[in-house]
């Protein structure tokens, strides 16, 4: 539901976004994240969207949502959401198709691959704004020499192991990574007009607006998106 203090009646307001036009992430001309947040669309509430274009075998990195829950539905092509239950210690696989969903709790570690190509996800958040907290920071932010020690690991092949990992990765594998990363045909509803296929990251909901209802939140700090080196398959 809108915000309680939200004017319906300003000059400001508005009802409809095309959501193509905020570009969260793009890895290349297959691979790339529209975002949808109350910056872009001030009467939007509580709510917000990732709208995830993948080829097969790319994989929107593991990562956390503390702040709110997330629906998957598959538009095309097909995908496994799998997310790890911190209450049974399993990892769950769930194969989706299109208009079907798979649905993660807030602040469980979870992950997306696609399987087909043309796969296009939309990402549902009950909050304004979707915080994240990608596996691949703590990887390579955290010190090595702590990680090896609290889990009885030989440091020096760990360094060698993760020195690859130097920003956050959203889809993975990157795409400077030459064992798994293949060029990726545009996929269905790209604009190749005006988005050359390369890697970038930014915070769709810190952009400058005029009313003061767009700027809710707008300065509120917020982790960003980046990239991971991964096998993309999956075990079922």
């Amino acid at each position: 539901m809108a915000v309680s203090y939200m004017d319906f009646t300003s000059p400001n307001t508005q009802f409809s976004y095309d959501v193509s036009s905020n570009r969260f992430f793009t890895k290349d001309s297959g691979n790339y994240i529209n975002a949808l947040g109350i910056q872009q669309l001030n009467t939007l509430g509580n709510n917000s969207i990732l709208d995830i274009f993948l080829t097969k075998g790319n994989v929107v990195e593991p990562h956390v949502h503390q702040n709110a829950s997330e629906l998957v539905y598959c538009v095309t092509g097909a995908a496994v959401v799998s997310l790890i239950n911190p209450f049974t210690k399993e990892v769950r696989n769930f194969p989706i198709t299109p208009r079907q969903v798979a649905n993660v709790p807030q602040g469980w570690f979870h992950w997306e691959i696609a399987t087909e190509n043309n796969t296009h996800l939309i990402a549902i958040f009950d909050a304004p704004v979707p915080e994240f907290i990608a596996v691949s920071d703590f990887l390579r932010l955290a010190p090595t020499n702590i990680l090896a020690h609290t889990y009885c690991l030989d440091e020096a092949k760990l360094k060698e192991t993760l020195a690859p990992i130097t920003s956050t990765t959203t889809i993975g594998p990157p795409a400077n990574c030459p064992q798994y990363h293949q060029p990726q045909p545009y996929a269905q509803g790209e604009n190749t007009s005006h988005q050359a296929p390369h890697s970038h990251t930014h915070n769709p909901y810190t952009q400058s607006y005029g009313s003061p209802a767009q700027s809710y939140n707008r300065d509120r700090p917020r982790p960003t998106i980046g990239n991971l080196n991964r096998n993309p398959n999956i075990n079922e």
